[in-house]
């Protein structure tokens, strides 16, 4: 059984996608799916399109209640692009997921951006048992260095849309630094980490990838030949999901 439906993300309202297999009973384990900061060519309003049919297709094969949303500012959830906003939307969505399927045992699976804030997430949430990354980085540290600039590419893209915001750039910018993925990859440990890369990413480079698994220090590290940044796309990528998700599934 698949549902659309909007959570509350304090005052924001986001738009989710859950896919909840017949069989699922008090013990099933769930899957939150959490897409990246929208790049060219799509604009934050077409973020995670192609999300739901993944999800289905992981909840009928694998068995897992599985969910994805679009974080404040991209496809149809409201509100505007913020790093610390982000951190809590998907607390959020743990939160919902969770209560609303009386579910203890998440994985939080995240591409790009999503995947980096997946691992901060899970490392200080006791209900995620496992994290997989595909294309992650390893810090925000160039946003960082380019605040007004990285604003300003937020604004064309459509996810930050409200007049004045935020209203300050100061404390909008601090959070590209206080949320440290690599630190929170070693917090992780010892649960079951997951990195997916591609050798030939446009946009994030391997080394995030390896700095993150070294950081772990005993994650699962793929790094898969002639791939790009949109490993959402490659099937090879899929498939070593897939069989990790599968080989961790509790039970």
């Amino acid at each position: 059984m698949a549902m659309d439906q909007t959570f509350p993300s304090g005052s924001e309202r986001l738009a989710c996608h859950i896919s909840v297999p017949v069989t699922a009973d008090a013990s099933t384990p769930a899957l939150i799916l959490c897409h990246g900061f929208p790049i060219g060519p799509l604009d934050a309003r077409r973020s995670a399109g192609t999300f739901p049919e993944l999800i289905d297709r992981l909840c009928h094969e694998l068995g897992y209640i599985a969910m994805t949303f679009t974080f404040r500012g991209c496809g149809t959830s409201t509100g505007d692009f913020s790093l610390q906003g982000w951190m809590d939307d998907l607390r959020n969505a743990v939160d919902h997921l969770t209560r609303t399927h009386g579910i203890t045992k998440v994985v939080l699976v995240g591409t790009n951006t999503g995947g980096s804030l997946a691992i901060c997430e899970a490392a200080d949430d006791p209900r995620v048992f496992a994290a997989g990354l595909l294309s992650p980085r390893a810090d925000f540290d160039d946003w960082a260095e380019h605040p007004r600039r990285f604003l300003e590419h937020a604004k064309e893209i459509g996810a930050v849309r409200t007049p004045g915001f935020p209203t300050s750039l100061d404390e909008w910018s601090r959070a590209f630094r206080r949320f440290r993925p690599a630190a929170a990859a070693r917090r992780f440990a010892p649960r079951p980490l997951l990195v997916l890369h591609g050798d030939d990413d446009e946009s994030v480079p391997v080394s995030d990838a390896r700095q993150l698994a070294q950081a772990h220090g005993a994650a699962e590290l793929n790094v898969l030949a002639g791939a790009g940044h949109r490993l959402r796309h490659d099937p090879r990528a899929i498939a070593i999901l897939s069989g990790w998700l599968d080989r961790i599934r509790p039970g």
